[in-house]
């Protein structure tokens, strides 16, 4: 009997050890493809995406104070996926705030409408933007935020050279990043190049697996 458990037991290791290799070379092999080809998430793996681990990592909830956004703010996030970190945003702004997210995919865009509609948040506004080209003035939001999506960006310098002159003096804009994601960049890389385009790192905490970076506009 111990004998048999023992052999279903190396069995099932041996298993899970061959899965694990396995979702590591399809890691690796996503996250080389798309270092030399940069394009948008297929709208089908937002769904995926959120799910409960990354909402236990990630709540929905928390991001909003984890980003530094406040009651009464207006809001930029770029690549709102499915739209459930833009309906807990909104929530949280309230009636005196509001959230515009931006997506380059039509599609994506019309997920977030269809959602807002459904919850009935009349505080969100979702258009199809390019990030490096905003349709914004200067100086429009108070915060900007983006939930594991500047390594998706074909150009994050020039996108962050844009959303530093649509964020007003002294509003926050804050990245949150997991390592499962293939486009995951390290915390040193989003502070040098958010440092190059004029912000000021105001906080950061979570470890390499999972991280927050919140940055402040300064008037140098």
């Amino acid at each position: 009997m111990i004998r048999t458990v023992s052999r279903l037991f190396l069995r099932l290791l041996n298993l899970f050890s061959r899965l694990l290799a396995l979702a590591i070379i399809w890691h690796t092999i996503v996250r080389a493809v798309r270092y030399f080809y940069k394009f948008p998430m297929p709208h089908q793996m937002a769904n995926l995406i959120d799910n409960p681990w990354r909402r236990k990592i990630q709540p929905p909830g928390i991001m909003p104070i984890r980003h530094g956004i406040e009651p009464g703010m207006k809001v930029l996030e770029v690549g709102p996926g499915n739209g459930a970190y833009t309906m807990e945003i909104a929530s949280w702004v309230g009636e005196d705030g509001g959230v515009i997210a931006i997506d380059i995919e039509p599609s994506a865009i019309e997920r977030v409408e269809a959602r807002a509609q459904a919850e009935g948040l009349e505080n969100i506004e979702a258009r199809v933007a390019d990030v490096v080209n905003l349709p914004f003035a200067d100086e429009t939001f108070d915060a900007v935020t983006m939930m594991s999506v500047l390594g998706e960006l074909p150009s994050p310098q020039l996108a962050l050279m844009e959303l530093y002159r649509v964020l007003k003096p002294g509003g926050v804009i804050a990245f949150s990043e997991l390592l499962v994601d293939p486009d995951y960049p390290l915390a040193r890389t989003v502070i040098a190049l958010a440092t190059d385009a004029g912000f000021r790192l105001k906080n950061q905490e979570g470890n390499f697996f999972s991280y927050t970076l919140v940055f402040e506009k300064v008037s140098w």
